[in-house]
């Protein structure tokens, strides 16, 4: 199954992978681990088709069977694919677009399904806005602080060299934000709004911590 080549060759029907405090940004990679009947189904499906799996975050309780599900999300594409000897999937999906759910479908299928609309986020399928070297000096400071708030390290060669989009995602997708603010990074309209959003919840971090430690 090739890679599709346009927007316009996503599917409007999208399979639906509800994951609590995750979020698939474009061209990031997650690696997931899949062991629950209705999803090792899915990735069969997936992987019968085309490949595509959307990510999307339970707005409350992701523990219920079936959770309310925020708006936006992420449709990407199974590159990595192993069984287990165990009967789990090993898998890594590359993201492809953030999309906006229009309805969720009635489906026979155990897991679920939804029509999406891909538009409001179609700049996705270009290369993201660089930042402003500014910006970019903003969230490498923010992210030093953020770490050693949090008595954590960073392989700074690797921080230094990491091209913007990669940066910021990556941040995005790995810091233990709580669902909301991660969904708010993936709704940031552009990479820039991204970074901004980013170096603002990083800042806020520090300061609770720094409250806590005072009380």
């Amino acid at each position: 199954m090739q890679p599709p080549a346009s927007l316009a060759d996503l599917p409007n029907r999208v399979r639906l992978f509800p994951l609590g405090g995750a979020v698939l940004m474009p061209r990031a990679v997650m690696p997931l681990n899949i062991f629950e009947p209705r999803y090792l189904t899915m990735v069969r499906d997936a992987m019968a088709s085309d490949h595509m799996i959307g990510i999307l975050q339970p707005m409350g309780d992701w523990e219920e069977d079936k959770p309310d599900l925020f708006s936006v999300g992420g449709i990407g594409r199974i590159t990595q694919y192993s069984e287990t000897g165990d009967g789990r999937f090993l898998i890594a999906i590359t993201g492809l677009a953030r999309f906006r759910v229009v309805q969720e479908l009635s489906v026979t299928t155990p897991y679920r399904q939804a029509e999406v609309d891909y538009t409001p986020y179609a700049e996705d399928w270009s290369p993201a806005i660089p930042l402003a070297p500014v910006a970019r000096a903003s969230v490498e400071a923010t992210l030093k602080a953020y770490l050693e708030a949090q008595g954590l390290s960073a392989d700074w060669d690797a921080v230094k060299s990491a091209d913007d989009e990669s940066l910021v995602n990556t941040l995005s997708m790995v810091c233990p934000f709580v669902p909301a603010e991660r969904q708010a990074l993936l709704e940031a309209k552009t990479l820039p709004e991204r970074a901004s959003t980013l170096t603002t919840l990083m800042a806020f971090s520090q300061g609770q911590d720094s409250d806590k430690t005072l009380q």
